[in-house]
Formats: C-alpha cells, structure tokens, sequence
C-alpha cells in the first residue's frame, strides 16, 4: 500500500509498526505526506531502529509542525523543546503513569508527540495508547447525544499534586466530544490526569459521569500495546488518542526525550 516504507498493524483498532524508513534523515515530501496519512489511520505508530541526535528528533518534530515547551518538564541539552523523559529508582512518579492526552489542559492542546527512549529495561516499561474515536463509537446514541453537548475544564493541577504551587500552569474548557480538524471523525476528549469537572453539573454529577468516561477508555479493545527497544520511536496524535506508560520495572531505568507539537483549539460538534 505504501511506496516509501513497510507497515504491520498492531490491533484492528490502533497502532502499527513502519518499517523500511530513516528518521534520521530529511523526509521528502512524497514520503512524509504517505507517512501523514498512514498516521491519520492507525492514530499511532511505532519505529525501530531509530538513533535520533538531539537536533534530528528536533528536525523530525518540526516537519509536523511548530514545537512547544512543556509546562513542567525538564528539558535536554540545553533546548527547551526536548523534554526529558526520565524514570529510575529515586523518581517520585513516572511520566505517563495514568490514561491522558498531553497537556489538555491548554487552550490550543498539543498536536502530536514524538518519543524516542534511548534507554528501556530489559523486562517491562511498555506503553499502551487507545483509540478515542473506537471510545466514543461504542457509546449508546443517547450517551453520544449528551456528551455532544457538554464542554470540561482541564486543568493542569491535577497532574501536579503537591507541586502545584511552583508553577505557572494552563487550565482551558474544552468539548467533551471533539471534531478532528483532518478526519472529521468524532472522538472523546475527557481524561483523568487533565480533566477536572463538566460544566453546568453539580460536582457530584461532573463526578459521576467523568468516572464512567475514565473507565470505558479503560477498555482493551480500543487499547494496543508497545514493548519499547532501545532507539525506538512513538508517534502519536493527542487529538484522538490517549496513553499511559506502565511503570512495571522498579528499580530499573527508562530514559528517553519527546518532543511536542502544537495543535489547535478542540472542534466541538455543533458550531
């Protein structure tokens, strides 16, 4: 199907592996408007193989589009745009360790991101992404229906606990529900380290509801799994999948930078 490079699916759902393809190198325009589309399908894919420098992982970034700056990471080698991807035995929390989209607690939330682990554990340290689009398809019309309507606050102090003091941090209202400006498909747009509460309900009810979300995207079937190597690549799209980093290999390590691209504000479905 694809002149530029090879693809194996990983689930019918999400997910697959490109094979055939330097990301080290400039992409021509021929193969990165083939690598778009085949991105567009699976929501996320995955390299091998990929020993990206610093101003390569840059350069790859930037073909997508304008980078940004985390809010509250670390950065590498002195640019602000290379976050630091960082889990050992000393390490409070690992990145990633609850379902989320990135930072969807901005007003304009990410695009995409792309992350490279330069350093994995031998057994463990997996990431699993979901398919928000396959979420919202198997809600019932009358769940659909009332989710269509409804705009959350996102803020970013609920991924901050204890440290939400030190830092200037985003918060935005979002649709519920959201359009993709390029396929056109609806997809859920809640998560439980960003989302705080639905407006216009109570707190018990914004509560409630925001439970039933979390765990219906909890749900394998929309879910694929990836078993980092080392110089290994994710690709992903925040705009309608969600992921969580399995934090199974204490006191091992896992290390790595991301680089992230800026998106637009969420589409509802009605204007």
């Amino acid at each position: 199907m694809y002149k530029h490079f090879g693809l194996q699916r990983l689930t019918p759902t999400i997910g697959a592996l490109v094979s055939g393809i330097d990301l080290c190198a400039p992409l021509s325009d021929k193969a990165f408007a083939e690598l778009h589309a085949a991105w567009m399908e699976h929501l996320v894919l995955f390299f091998r193989e990929q020993a990206l420098t610093p101003d390569q992982h840059i350069a790859l970034g930037q073909r997508f589009g304008e980078l940004e700056v985390h809010p509250d990471a670390p950065c590498a080698h002195g640019i602000p745009e290379l976050m630091v991807i960082h889990t050992d035995k000393d390490s409070r929390r690992n990145n990633g360790e609850n379902w989320h989209s990135d930072v969807s607690s901005r007003e304009e939330p990410p695009m995409a991101s792309i992350l490279h682990l330069t350093h994995v554990p031998e057994e463990g340290g997996d990431t699993l992404f979901a398919n928000m689009y396959a979420a919202y398809d198997a809600l019932s019309e009358p769940m659909q229906g009332l989710l269509d309507q409804l705009t959350a606050h996102h803020d970013h102090h609920q991924s901050l606990g204890s440290w939400r003091l030190q830092y200037d941090v985003p918060s935005a209202d979002h649709p519920v529900v959201r359009v993709h400006p390029v396929t056109g498909k609806k997809a859920l747009f809640v998560n439980a380290v960003f989302t705080e509460k639905i407006r216009g309900m109570s707190w018990p009810e914004s509560d409630a509801l925001l439970q039933f979300l979390f765990e219906h995207i909890k749900h394998p079937e929309f879910h694929c799994r990836f078993s980092w190597q080392a110089n290994s690549v994710a690709l992903w799209d925040n705009r309608c999948a969600q992921h969580l980093a399995v934090w199974d290999y204490y006191p091992n390590s896992r290390s790595g930078h991301r680089v992230t691209v800026k998106g637009d504000r969420p589409l509802p479905t009605t204007p």
